[in-house]
C-alpha cells in the first residue's frame, strides 16, 4: 500500500447539538468515523487520525475496535482550521489522502479514484445542478485554477457547477512544503487546507480535479444530515445483501446493521430489525422481529419475536412475542408467548405459551438446562439454576426449583377445588 491516509476528525460539531463526539454518533451500528476508517483500510496501512475536542474519548473508542492507527492531537488554541489540523502530521508514503471524520458514506472506489494519476494534488469535485451557498471550483484546460468562496464570485463565475467535495491527495514533499507556510491572515484566523491549492498553482503545480458522486463525499453535521446519511447506507447494505440472494418484503420497512451477515436462501419480512454482528443462515424471519448480535441457522423466527445477543438459534422454531436471551436451542419449538434467557435447550423440545426461565435473584444470572424431548407445558416457571434431564414432562402451571431426572413427570400445582352454588351467593340469584 503506497499511500498515506489523514482524516480530519478534530471538530466540535456543535450542530449535533449532543455530548457525544459528533464522529462517534452511529449510522447502520457502526460511529460514522469508523466508516471512514474501514474505507481507509482498504487502501492504506498508514492511518492517522486527528483529534483535538473530545480526543481521549474518541481515540478510546478507536483503540477498542481497531489496531496500528496513529494519532495526532491538533494544537487548536494556536492552529485553528482544517490547515490548522495538519500542522505536525507526519506521513509514511509518498503521497497522502486527506479526508474527514464526518463522511460515513465513501467507500474505497471513491478513494483509488482520487490515487490516480502524477499530479502534485488530486481535488475531489463535485458537479452540481444547483451550486447555490457552495464555493466554486475554477477548472481550466484540466486543472484547478482557483477556489472562490460565492459571496466573491463574478457573475459569471456563479454559473460555475463545480464545487470543493473537501477530499484530497498530495504529494507528500507539498505537505511538507505548504502546510508550514499557511497563514490565518482571514477573517476567521483560521489556517485553511484549501490555501495549499493557490500555493500550487500560483508555482504551477497541476492540481487536477476528480468528479466524485455527491452521495458519498456527504458530510453529516446535523441529527437530520445522519437521518439523511442512514437512508443512503440502509439502502446500499439491503441491494447488496438482496443481490447476494436475501430476500426481503418491503425493504425500505426492514432495518440491517452493516455488521450482519446472511448465507444462504434468508427471508426477511417487513418492519424486520437485524442488529449488531448478527449471522443469518437458510432461516425467516418474520414481521416486525428483532435479533441483536445472534446466530439463527435454519430456524424461523416471529412474528414479533426477539432474539437478544449471544444466542444461537438451530433449526429451531421461535414463535410469536417469545424472547431467547443468551441461550443455545437446538431443535427447539418455542411456539409463544415465552422468555428463555441463559438457558440450553437440546432437540426435540417444546417450551409451552407462557413459559419462563427465571434466571435472575436480583444479584446475579443463573443458568437452566433442559434436555432432549422435553415438553415444558404452558404457564411454568423454571427456576434457575435448574436442569431437566431427557425425556421429560412438566406439567402446565408447574414452578420447578429442582432438578428433574431422565423420563419423570413434574408437577408443582395446589390441589384443585370447587365450591357449589358460589356464583349465586356472591352475585345473587337471577
Amino acid at each position: 500500500m503506497s499511500i498515506s491516509v489523514v482524516i480530519l476528525a478534530a471538530g466540535q460539531g456543535t450542530r449535533m447539538k449532543s455530548t457525544t463526539p459528533k464522529v462517534l454518533h452511529e449510522i447502520s451500528g457502526k460511529s460514522m468515523l469508523f466508516h471512514a476508517i474501514d474505507a481507509a483500510k482498504k487502501i492504506s496501512d498508514d492511518i492517522t487520525v486527528v483529534l483535538y475536542h473530545q480526543a481521549a474519548r474518541i481515540q478510546e473508542s478507536i483503540e477498542a475496535h481497531y489496531s496500528g492507527i496513529h494519532f495526532h492531537m491538533q494544537d487548536a488554541v494556536q492552529f485553528p482550521g482544517t490547515g490548522g489540523a495538519m500542522k505536525g502530521v507526519h506521513v509514511t508514503h509518498s503521497k497522502a489522502l486527506i479526508l474527514n471524520g464526518d463522511m460515513p458514506l465513501v467507500t474505497m472506489n471513491a478513494l483509488e479514484s482520487l490515487m490516480q494519476g502524477d499530479a502534485d494534488i488530486n481535488m475531489s469535485v463535485i458537479k452540481l445542478d444547483n451550486p447555490s451557498g457552495y464555493g466554486r471550483v475554477v477548472i481550466s484546460e484540466g486543472s484547478v485554477v482557483e477556489i472562490v468562496e460565492e459571496k466573491d464570485c463574478k457573475p459569471e463565475q456563479k454559473e460555475i457547477q463545480t464545487v470543493n467535495a473537501g477530499v484530497y491527495c498530495v504529494k507528500k514533499e507539498l505537505l511538507e512544503s505548504y502546510i508550514p507556510a499557511l497563514s490565518n491572515d482571514n477573517a476567521q484566523k483560521e489556517y485553511y487546507l484549501t490555501d495549499i491549492i493557490k500555493m500550487a498553482v500560483d508555482e504551477g503545480k497541476p492540481v487536477h480535479p476528480v468528479i466524485v458522486e455527491e452521495e458519498e463525499f456527504k458530510g453529516v453535521n446535523s441529527k437530520l444530515d445522519l437521518a439523511h446519511a442512514e437512508e443512503i447506507l440502509q439502502r446500499r447494505i439491503k441491494t447488496e445483501w438482496m443481490k447476494a440472494g436475501v430476500s426481503m418484503r418491503l425493504p425500505e420497512t426492514i432495518y440491517i446493521d452493516s455488521r450482519a451477515t446472511f448465507e444462504g436462501e434468508c427471508m426477511l419480512e417487513n418492519g424486520v430489525s437485524i442488529q449488531g454482528a448478527s449471522h443469518i443462515i437458510a432461516s425467516h424471519i418474520k414481521t416486525h422481529s428483532v435479533i441483536e448480535d445472534a446466530y439463527i441457522q435454519n430456524s424461523d423466527v416471529g412474528p414479533m419475536g426477539r432474539i437478544r445477543p449471544n444466542t444461537k438459534l438451530i433449526n429451531t422454531h421461535i414463535g410469536n412475542f417469545v424472547e431467547v436471551k443468551k441461550s443455545t436451542l437446538t431443535g427447539v419449538k418455542a411456539g409463544h408467548l415465552a422468555y428463555i434467557g441463559d438457558a440450553t435447550v437440546e432437540e426435540g423440545s417444546n417450551i409451552g405459551a407462557g413459559v419462563i426461565t427465571c434466571n435472575y435473584d436480583g444479584k446475579n444470572k443463573y443458568q437452566t438446562n433442559i434436555g432432549k424431548n422435553v415438553f415444558v407445558g404452558s404457564d411454568t416457571q423454571l427456576v434457575a439454576p435448574v436442569t431437566i434431564e431427557d425425556d421429560v414432562i412438566i406439567a402446565a402451571g408447574s414452578t420447578i426449583n429442582k432438578n428433574v431426572a431422565q423420563g419423570e413427570l413434574a408437577i408443582s400445582r395446589a390441589p384443585m377445588k370447587t365450591i357449589k352454588g358460589f356464583f349465586y351467593k356472591f352475585f345473587g340469584e337471577k
